[in-house]
């Protein structure tokens, strides 16, 4: 039964998370590949920069959500075992919901870079945590409008506000808190490497900054 737990929790959870609403939005909406636009990723900047504001945050609330909704249902899928055990398959679904983003099965694994999709496992699991870290981004962002600074900054503080408002230590949890963030900051790496060049662009203020390979990446 536990065992079943696991696969059915993480299965389900790696699936939702895999749902690349970024490239839906722009395929059906606006008939275009979000792949062929801007940086090429899927995430809400990236969209709100090729397609619009308004399918940005379309695309940051639907990729929340979706994580989200894996932790919850993965929460309800343990609610007989509970206690640690219980917490643990949520925190698995966590991590299977963001790996299924930035992994996407239908997108030959080349997804986004799972900041709004931890954002949502992070309110289902420790929402005081999640505030706190959107707390981090904004005044990151309001001070030097970089997404991706903001993003990196957020994810590297998490696992200080997540250890301080849970109390569960287990194995699970310590990997859970700490893998997220690190898998994050290193999809991040061609962004640090221009934030550490200069080259990097700001968000709504100059979006034509370019990579070695002549795009622009959010």
């Amino acid at each position: 039964m536990t065992k079943n737990l696991w696969i059915v929790s993480i299965s389900i959870a790696y699936f939702l998370g895999s749902i690349p609403f970024g490239y839906l939005l722009m395929r059906f909406i606006r008939k275009e590949d979000v792949r062929q636009q801007g940086s090429g990723n899927i995430g809400a900047t990236n969209v709100a920069r090729s397609g619009g504001k308004g399918l940005g945050i379309a695309t940051l609330a639907l990729d929340m959500g979706k994580a989200y909704a894996a932790v919850m249902i993965a929460q309800h899928l343990a609610k007989g075992v509970g206690g640690a055990m219980a917490y643990n398959v949520a925190v698995a679904a966590a991590v299977a919901a963001v790996m299924g983003h930035v992994f996407p099965v239908w997108l030959g694994f080349r997804g986004g870079k799972g900041v709004a999709s931890a954002l949502g496992v992070f309110l289902a699991l420790t929402w005081p945590s999640a505030l706190s870290i959107l707390a981090v981004f904004a005044v990151v962002f309001a001070l030097t409008r970089y997404v991706s600074l903001a993003s990196i900054i957020g994810a590297a503080t998490f696992p200080l506000f997540g250890f301080y408002f849970v109390a569960e230590r287990t194995t699970m949890v310590k990997f859970g808190f700490l893998f997220i963030p690190v898998l994050i900051i290193l999809k991040h790496h061609a962004n640090i490497r221009r934030l550490m060049s200069g080259t990097e662009s700001r968000f709504g203020v100059n979006p034509g900054a370019v990579d070695e390979n002549g795009k622009v990446e959010a």
